[in-house]
């Protein structure tokens, strides 16, 4: 069976930063056309997407899991014409990065073993993460005088810490399944 990683001189694989990439861009064009759930219509959709970040970052390394978070939130931000310059590339985009990236820092498919304990644990991380991210975010927004700090908390908190929390421990194993299947002799994560 032939190689299908490129590796560079550390021996590490390009398929997690490319896959990062492409993540990024499906996470962006998945919350702009994707939420057919309004919240505040026009404005905040629930966002069935929102465990992308997190899942990528566990599956393909932390640095994967920013970069799918923040790109995101840029291509999101911009194709849904709510793009702020302050903060959707300082708050919401670093915000939403942690939480790909946070995750991927604390769950190594190498040494993890995704038991209903490991699922539980994941899935209060990507609580802690989510809230985290939330209550930046909303305070980003009542600084500008966009909206109140507190309803910004309610309908973020249930935009996207809720896909989160269900999506990320519910596709975990499946995910990590399809990347095993298709790079058999495995990759490092990025």
């Amino acid at each position: 069976m032939q190689n299908t990683t490129l590796p560079d001189e550390n021996g590490s694989s390009l398929f997690p930063l490319v896959l990062s990439i492409v993540a990024a861009a499906a996470t962006g064009v998945l919350w702009t056309y994707a939420n057919p759930i309004q919240l505040v219509p026009g404005v905040i959709q629930w966002r069935i997407f929102a465990f992308l970040p997190p899942l990528i970052g566990i599956l393909l390394g932390w640095k994967s899991g920013f970069i799918c978070g923040y790109l995101g939130t840029i291509i999101w931000s911009l194709l849904a014409g709510t793009f702020i310059p302050a903060h959707s590339l300082i708050i919401d985009g670093i915000a939403v990065g942690l939480t790909g990236m946070v995750p991927g820092l604390l769950f190594n498919p190498e040494k993890t073993t995704f038991d209903k304990a490991a699922l539980i644990r994941v899935a209060v991380v990507c609580l802690a993460v989510g809230l985290a991210m939330v209550v930046a975010v909303s305070a980003s927004l009542a600084y500008l005088g966009i909206f109140p700090f507190w309803w910004a908390v309610g309908y973020l908190g249930l935009s996207d810490i809720v896909p989160m929390l269900i999506g990320t421990p519910l596709l975990i194993v499946s995910a990590q399944k399809i990347l095993t299947a298709a790079h058999p002799s495995g990759f490092k994560r990025f």
